[in-house]
């Protein structure tokens, strides 16, 4: 598959600001396990085949097993999550799917309770962090998609040239 737009020759800044993003979430003091788990579902529900790939192998590279990344989808039906690991998946959820679920505040509650509290400082790993993390998620799906409407636009170009030099 031929890369369908290099946003770094198209827009450099933007890319610097997505990593700069990215080093912030890794120096945030997550629990890589559980972030690799909140990223492959989150990557499930967009239905992303490279960011799958990508988060399985780091996931693997960080320990995770072959069974809980298999589950992982039907993670609500599986006894090897912890309440701390379904919580953030549950708010993962939540959030990945915010125009449908518009995060029920039953799930806020819960996530709350497991991943932080309302009031204090942010501690690593609480809804703060999740948020700050699904926001680079949302970032990367997006320009995934960007570059995906673009090759099919210039392979829709290439045949409608094709069928006009026909006539």
């Amino acid at each position: 598959m031929n890369a369908r737009i290099n946003l770094m020759h198209v827009t450099p800044g933007v890319i610097q600001a997505m990593l700069g993003l990215e080093r912030q979430v890794r120096q945030a003091g997550f629990d890589h396990q559980l972030l690799d788990l909140v990223r492959m579902r989150a990557s499930q529900i967009n239905g992303c085949a490279y960011c799958l790939d990508m988060h399985s192998k780091d996931a693997r590279a960080n320990g995770e097993t072959e069974q809980r990344l298999y589950g992982l989808e039907a993670w609500r039906e599986t006894p090897y999550y912890s309440a701390r690991e379904r919580a953030a998946l549950e708010w993962t959820e939540a959030l990945t799917l915010v125009s449908e679920t518009h995060v029920p505040d039953d799930v806020y509650e819960r996530a709350g309770a497991v991943l932080g509290g309302r009031t204090g400082a942010p501690q690593p790993g609480d809804r703060g962090d999740q948020r700050l993390e699904q926001a680079e998620r949302r970032r990367a799906h997006r320009a995934g998609r960007l570059r995906g409407r673009q090759r099919r636009e210039a392979a829709r170009g290439k045949l409608i040239a094709r069928m006009s030099s026909l006539r």
